[in-house]
């Protein structure tokens, strides 16, 4: 079965007592952001995870229905399926060594123009994994996969934030994107 990495914006972090039982629905599979105090609540909080399904729909909905069950009142918003990666991230998805992926960077190695990071915080920078697959010209079947699969699922979060009662159920949705995308 599939591993899939994906991270999911929700309506606020997880107080330390929600973890508990996250961790008894996921094995410690995912991981979230937590807040202490009530008065930090309303700020939007992030999940992230590699997840094994058999579909990238199947594993997002699967960890949706985890993080809300184990958090009342918590909402799943957005789902995001290009990671951000480092260097060293970068190397071992390419198979080279960070030194390589360094000068392919700074354009001493390859044909120049190596995609922007997309951030860059205390001296870290982060790269878009789509991005930098397409310059290495690597072919992931995950990412053709991703596109898809995350637009339909954020547009199912919208309506169901929106309008609740005429959302589809979670299996209607993963079915529906199994048919289109063609995978098992």
């Amino acid at each position: 079965m599939p591993s899939y990495d994906f991270a999911l914006i929700l309506s606020r972090p997880l107080y330390e007592a929600e973890l508990d039982p996250l961790f008894d629905r996921t094995g410690g599979l995912v991981t979230v952001s937590i807040i202490a105090e009530p008065q930090h609540a309303d700020r939007s909080g992030n999940a992230s995870c590699t997840w094994q399904a058999g579909t990238l729909a199947e594993a997002i909905m699967t960890v949706t229905a985890h993080l809300e069950e184990s958090a009342p009142g918590l909402h799943v918003l957005r789902v995001e399926v290009d990671p951000l990666l480092t260097i060293r991230d970068i190397a071992e998805r390419v198979g080279r060594s960070a030194d390589s992926v360094r000068l392919s960077i700074t354009g001493a190695r390859g044909p120049g123009g190596f995609p922007a990071s997309e951030l860059s915080t205390g001296g870290h920078r982060l790269w878009r994994w789509s991005k930098v697959a397409a310059w290495y010209g690597v072919e992931d079947a995950h990412l053709r996969e991703a596109r898809p699969t995350a637009q339909a699922i954020n547009g199912w979060l919208a309506l169901r934030d929106v309008v609740p009662d005429i959302a589809p159920a979670p299996e209607v949705v993963t079915s529906a994107l199994s048919a289109v995308l063609h995978v098992a």
